[in-house]
């Protein structure tokens, strides 16, 4: 008895271990068809990360070098000189042959007289007068303006119309501006007019 229950054990055992072989069999190829499937989509279809596509759109991208038409045109630098005005550029003076700076006024008695000197010399003797002034005759007339003035040192005055004075002092009377001497002090001015009778040159 115990023999026969030992046989059908066995033959029981056989039996399911043969049906599980079977089993396991039968589900391999289902599941190296569904594994094998999705690794030859990916190799039929690849498909490219972000980075990946705008790497190769940049490859890809054509560089275009800039037309003429769009290249700046190089800048020329340009100066503008402007030339300085000329003082009455001009109407130069030397008294006893020292030349000096002379702010000449803009008025019809210096066109005259720079007329008279024009391309020669008018020289003009001059005496002293009054402890503070050098005058002389012009020896025409020139276009009077006539106003009282209290003058200073370095002042160059038409008086009466024909008399050119030069002051290194001071007067008060009616006189037409000429104009003065700007590169003297009065001491200097004194020095250089008060020594005696002076000799004055104009050139034009």
């Amino acid at each position: 008895m115990k023999k026969r229950l030992c046989l059908l054990l066995a033959v029981a055992l056989t039996v399911v271990l043969t049906a599980c072989g079977n089993a396991a069999d039968k589900a391999k190829p289902t599941a190296t068809v569904q594994a094998t499937q999705p690794t030859v989509s990916a190799t039929q279809a690849p498909t490219k990360s972000p980075e990946t596509q705008e790497m190769t759109a940049v490859t890809q991208a054509p560089q275009t070098e800039p037309t003429p038409a769009e290249t700046a045109a190089p800048e020329i630098a340009t100066e503008i000189i402007q030339e300085e005005p000329s003082s009455a550029g001009d109407l130069q003076m030397l008294i006893n042959g020292t030349a000096v700076a002379v702010a000449w006024e803009d008025n019809a008695a210096v066109d005259t007289l720079k007329e008279l000197c024009n391309g020669q010399t008018l020289t003009i003797d001059m005496s002293m007068y009054g402890g503070f002034e050098q005058v002389g005759s012009i020896g025409t007339q020139l276009p009077r303006d006539d106003v009282q003035t209290t003058t200073e040192a370095g002042d160059i005055m038409l008086y009466a119309g024909d008399q050119m004075v030069v002051f290194y002092g001071s007067n008060s009377w009616a006189y037409t501006r000429l104009g003065r001497i700007t590169d003297n002090s009065q001491a200097q001015l004194s020095e250089l007019l008060s020594g005696g009778n002076v000799t004055i040159t104009l050139t034009y």
